[in-house]
């Protein structure tokens, strides 16, 4: 007999919580993480882990001064650094002068390895760069002074390396380190000495001749000019951009290499992204500049000079004080005090996102959500600096927006100009606005097909379009249009009559996503419908859809799916692969073309003209049904924000160890159910349940409107 979820879903948190040491990364510089051969969301984990133990995490590899990743040659450090634009030497004993002495051989190892000093290891830059050795062979040699703790598995530390310090770090010096070094600190419970972990040491240095400086140290304050590239015009159409390549001859060389770029492993860039190069939008650009430089050089004095030692700015929020990362463990309203800069950072996420740079995307997506959290007006960088996922990067765009206007209404950043008339962009935030078409596909219709505009894809690539993006072409003006509140209940209360008919007066609607977070102006409706008993939401979407559309009501079904049905609509399991498609959300719905059949003139005019159209807009609407018992993950699922619930996802993965999907919770480890809501679900209303999966998860109530991340 299944246990109450009062007294079963405590001891399934307690039994499966993940509990982290508590090391304090907080003395380290910021510190880059590496995404070469890491999956998005190891790197996801790695960088959850980090900022869990005070580490600064910084999406700008120029400000960095720890890299941390799979790299386990001086030579293969180099290459990862120079691909990113960031050009090192390797740095001489001089050069790391202010580092601590754990960085250095004890004299008895010397002697045992070679008889020579470590200066003598690294006497010279071509002995690097001729550097074939393999990762293993870059570990210490086993010594009885230095190898590994026999006991623990772990490097040995002699007294010479029983602490890092600030210290031990150099400015002018970047460190490249194994991931092993979080992994074994971790196990060990203290911090562990870099020694057996450091695979490079180096010192900026000029780019080669011919290469756009990306280094802050080198770079100035004049934003990048844009080259506009030429391309060849579809047949019998004038194309708006110039060209000088031709689209043929690129899309052939990508074909023969054989490296799609939607194949490409994390952390390489695809050639629709090196496309973009050079552009102050983009993600190879630095928007650091020399000004911004200078201002994190001062932010210390800065803050206590101008500010009157810091009194006058707001103690940070109590989830700054601890440490609480996730955007579902903080409020955020939907009209923060700082909407206008964020709004600029929203712009600069876009472009990220149409020029192919996912991890751009996801930093920016922390940092907005971060700001869009914070309670105060900003009013120094102290402030920016403290709230996760906002470093000094963040810091110098403040900077620039500030000083850009004495009007805060027309301050505004020149990525975000250079994006707004760049002609290339014009033509992706275009495409990008066709439902059915995402980021990847809309840079395919401009650099593969040469389409500049809605005409060219209705002329030139129709028979291509799949039927959905058709439809997403037909109903572009109406997709874009707001819809009004009273309508979005008007569809919900339709939707509600429909299902009653086909399953009695037990079902009950939730109206969700935008519309209940409070927007006033929602672009969708997203309305899920469930049934205390599990035999009626058992394929109901399919009967709910026919019947709407025998009367009219819906014009055009983009997607329909039943996975939920077809596994007897059970917890997607953790292997997706054994009860249906992966994803964020895996229950039965209905994403639809709506259209209300009625006008007031109805009867005239289709007595007048049998053909005649109907005025009413078409509208775009979710309808999604989930069974009672897991109905509060449903509408957590679908109520807040993409980074809110992306965060929750995080959350529920490295603080339970659960996996949590719209439909249910699991545990990871066991693959078991985890009855939030009871075998059968709450006793109360859909709100009851929801608050009983905050409950079971730990964490705060927030309300629909204080999930509003950006």
């Amino acid at each position: 007999m299944a246990s109450s979820p009062s007294s079963s879903s405590p001891t399934l948190a307690s039994s499966s919580q993940i509990h982290l040491p508590q090391l304090d990364l907080s003395i380290l510089p910021p510190v880059f993480v590496l995404p070469t051969h890491l999956a998005i969301d190891d790197l996801q984990e790695l960088e959850d882990k980090l900022a869990e133990y005070g580490a600064r995490i910084t999406y700008d590899i120029s400000e960095a001064k720890v890299v941390i990743g799979k790299v386990g040659t001086k030579r293969r450090a180099q290459l990862e650094l120079r691909s990113r634009k960031l050009f090192t030497e390797e740095a001489k004993p001089s050069d790391a002068a202010s580092l601590s002495t754990e960085f250095q051989e004890p004299p008895h190892k010397r002697r045992k390895i070679d008889g020579s000093s470590r200066a003598g290891e690294c006497s010279s830059q071509a002995e690097s760069e001729e550097d074939s050795t393999t990762e293993e062979e870059t570990e210490p040699k086993t010594s009885k002074s230095s190898g590994p703790d026999r006991a623990s598995g772990l490097p040995h530390r002699s007294s010479a390396e029983d602490s890092i310090s600030p210290t031990t770090f150099s400015e002018n010096v970047v460190k490249v380190v194994k991931m092993d070094w979080i992994d074994d600190s971790s196990r060990a419970g203290k911090l562990l000495p870099l020694k057996a972990y450091l695979v490079y040491e180096g010192k900026p240095s000029e780019p080669p001749t011919g290469t756009p400086p990306s280094n802050p140290a080198f770079q100035s304050s004049k934003a990048p000019t844009v080259i506009p590239v030429t391309r060849a015009p579809p047949p019998n159409k004038k194309s708006p951009v110039q060209v000088g390549q031709s689209i043929l001859d690129r899309a052939k060389a990508d074909a023969s290499s054989g490296s799609p770029s939607n194949q490409r492993r994390p952390g390489s860039k695809s050639s629709s992204q090196a496309h973009f190069d050079g552009r102050s939008f983009a993600s190879s650009s630095q928007p650091v500049t020399s000004k911004s430089k200078l201002l994190q050089k001062t932010t210390s004095e800065h803050d206590t000079s101008s500010s009157n030692d810091g009194k006058d700015i707001p103690p940070p929020p109590a989830w700054v004080k601890e440490r609480k990362r996730y955007a579902c463990q903080r409020a955020t309203p939907a009209n923060p005090p700082n909407a206008s800069f964020i709004n600029q950072l929203k712009q600069i996420r876009l472009a990220r996102a149409l020029t192919a740079d996912e991890i751009g995307v996801r930093a920016y997506s922390t940092s907005i959500a971060a700001l869009a959290a914070y309670p105060h007006k900003l009013r120094s960088p102290k402030e920016i600096t403290r709230l996760p996922g906002c470093e000094s990067k963040i810091v110098g765009l403040w900077k620039e927006w500030q000083d850009s206007h004495e009007d805060e209404d027309q301050r505004s950043l020149v990525a975000v100009r250079d994006a707004e008339a760049d002609p290339e962009m014009k033509v992706l935030r275009l495409f990008h606005g066709i439902w059915g078409v995402g980021a990847s596909t809309a840079r395919s219709f401009l650099l593969d097909r040469g389409w500049c505009d809605i005409d060219d894809l209705v002329e030139n690539g129709w028979s291509t379009l799949s039927r959905v993006q058709q439809i997403g072409v037909k109903y572009y003006d109406e997709f874009h249009a707001p819809v009004p509140l009273s309508e979005v209940e008007s569809i919900a209360n339709t939707i509600r009559e429909h299902a009653v008919r086909l399953r009695g007066e037990g079902i009950e609607t939730a109206l969700v996503g935008g519309y209940r977070r409070g927007k006033a102006d929602p672009g969708d409706v997203d309305v899920i419908v469930s049934h205390r008993r599990l035999e009626c939401t058992q394929d109901l979407v399919t009967d709910l859809v026919a019947s709407l559309e025998e009367e009219g009501w819906i014009t055009h079904t983009l997607q329909l799916t039943h996975a939920n049905s077809t596994r007897g609509q059970d917890t997607l399991p953790i292997n997706p692969i054994a009860g249906g498609a992966p994803g964020f959300d895996s229950l039965d719905k209905a994403l639809v073309v709506w259209q209300d059949p009625q006008w007031e003139t109805r009867e005239h005019d289709l007595a007048t003209n049998p053909k005649a159209k109907n005025p009413n807009p078409h509208r775009r609407v979710d309808i999604i049904v989930s069974p009672w018992r897991t109905m509060g993950c449903a509408v957590l699922g679908w109520t807040g924000d993409t980074t809110f619930e992306r965060d929750l996802r995080r959350y529920v993965k490295n603080e339970k160890g659960w996996k949590f999907d719209s439909s249910g919770v699991r545990d990871r480890r066991t693959g078991g159910v985890v009855l939030l809501e009871g075998p059968d679900g709450v006793e109360g209303s859909w709100m009851d349940a929801e608050k009983k999966v905050f409950e079971g998860l730990g964490l705060e109530w927030r309300e629909p409107h204080e999930r509003c991340t950006g």
